[in-house]
């Protein structure tokens, strides 16, 4: 999301948006309250259709409209959370039909606003900064994964991953974690692991025939 917000108010005039959408090459700017809660929102498009009604009612010799955002704005807005990830945020732009997003913290108070082209961003990530944000973030930073452990192969966004894990718990965990990074598209995973930790006392996979059974711990004398 765009952290530096350019916001209106209730009593912004038109001539004042205009400028606003100009000055900082922006296509919609949120109406916030005096909490800085936003409570509408106000795009190139709304000030068109403001200006062709003017013409149009008054026999094409309107000039410039002199609504306020409070008669402008689109209200109720839709709002994201700053914890959302991509494919939820895309999901309720698109049902929504949104250019425009804001996005606001617990309290409802304006933090952000998400665009199409915010969105398109992650997507154009190079493969090997994925690659790298895997190994480095996730399996070494995160997990503290050996290095030798999981092979990482990204191509066109795709992730797969191979190799052993010691515990079978750690193999959805990784395959979230990686699923969650931007510019993921999806993630294919073969992942071994040598401990199930799933099961109650656990048990070693494949088993090793030679070695005694690990008794649970209410089975100790």
């Amino acid at each position: 999301m765009t952290r530096d917000v350019v916001t209106a108010h209730r009593d912004t005039t038109f001539q004042e948006i205009t400028e606003l959408l100009l000055h900082h090459r922006v296509g919609a700017v949120p109406v916030v309250d005096e909490q800085h809660r936003p409570v509408g929102i106000v795009s190139e498009a709304d000030l068109v259709r403001e200006e062709a009604g003017l013409h149009a009612r008054r026999g094409g010799r309107a000039r410039a409209g002199t609504g306020s955002a409070q008669q402008l704005m689109s209200s109720p807005v839709v709002t994201a959370r700053p914890d959302w990830g991509l494919v939820e945020t895309a999901r309720v732009m698109h049902h929504g039909r949104l250019k425009h997003l804001p996005v606001v913290d617990g309290d409802g108070r304006l933090t952000g606003v998400v665009s199409r082209s915010d969105l398109l961003r992650p997507m154009l990530r190079d493969d090997e900064e994925i690659r790298r944000e895997i190994v480095d973030d996730v399996l070494l930073g995160s997990l503290w994964l050996p290095a030798h452990a999981v092979r990482v192969a990204v191509r066109d966004g795709v992730v797969t991953l191979t190799g052993t894990v010691e515990r079978r718990s750690l193999v959805p965990l990784v395959e979230t974690m990686c699923r969650s990074l931007d510019g993921v598209v999806e993630v294919r995973q073969s992942l071994a692991f040598t401990w199930d930790d799933t099961l109650l006392g656990g048990y070693r996979w494949p088993p090793d025939d030679s070695a005694p059974p690990t008794p649970n711990s209410e089975e100790q004398p």
